[in-house]
């Protein structure tokens, strides 16, 4: 069953490989079929090279596997819990990747210094607030999602799909899971162009609000005109 959401999850967690987003068995991508209540995630510690959809594991909203014959991703509790909390987010992608994790580890939000950025992420990219020693010790990757859903209580995940977990790295989402790691692959792209910024002028000032509007909102929403009819 469900065949075609595991080809879907499986292409998509290969492309962060194609990107170069990911070593060995880092990182690793999710989708969710809203009617079914079914999640499909990349299996964990298994290499991308070795990946096909019949490894893909097919879990229910609370954790349960449906199908499949390896163990979930360890960062499934997280996935779960974005899915429970964003109504709206049909994919989940989180990675290591280099510029995106050196912001995390710094605990510093990704400012919005050009249009690049405002095209898909609706102002700086938020960072959570360091985790607990009681926060780590137990349910770690479920308080990992808790961090985040709290860090978003008054944003609109779908107008900024990323977050910087602090001291660890990028969970970037969208309406599938191709969608989920095209964020990751241009939120990747930012956090270089960002340091790059801040290495030439420290002092550099983040874009106004009319050009972050103008950009963000002719791409998205009911009257963006960027692209094909």
């Amino acid at each position: 069953m469900y065949e075609d959401l595991r080809k879907a999850v499986c292409d998509a967690n290969i492309e962060l490989q194609k990107q170069k987003l990911v070593v060995y068995s880092w990182g690793n991508v999710s989708e969710i079929d809203r009617t079914a209540g079914v999640i499909a995630i990349k299996p964990s510690g298994v290499a991308y090279d070795e990946l096909g959809p019949d490894k893909i594991v097919l879990v229910d909203l609370d954790g349960n596997v449906i199908e499949g014959k390896l163990a979930p991703s360890s960062d499934m509790p997280t996935h779960l819990e974005l899915y429970r909390n964003f109504e709206s987010v049909g994919g989940i992608c989180h990675t290591h990747s280099v510029n995106a994790t050196m912001w995390a580890q710094a605990c510093r939000e990704i400012p919005c210094f050009g249009t690049t950025h405002a095209d898909y992420f609706y102002g700086p990219i938020p960072v959570t607030q360091a985790m607990t020693e009681v926060q780590m010790q137990s349910d770690y990757e479920l308080n990992t999602g808790r961090v985040i859903v709290r860090r978003f209580a008054n944003m609109d995940p779908m107008k900024m799909p990323a977050v910087l977990v602090a001291n660890h790295g990028p969970f970037t989402w969208g309406s599938s899971g191709a969608e989920a790691v095209e964020a990751a692959v241009v939120l990747e792209q930012i956090a270089k162009m960002a340091l790059g910024t801040i290495m030439i002028n420290p002092n550099q000032n983040q874009i106004g609000k009319p050009l972050c509007d103008k950009h963000y909102l002719r791409k998205h929403g009911k009257n963006a005109y960027y692209g094909q009819k």
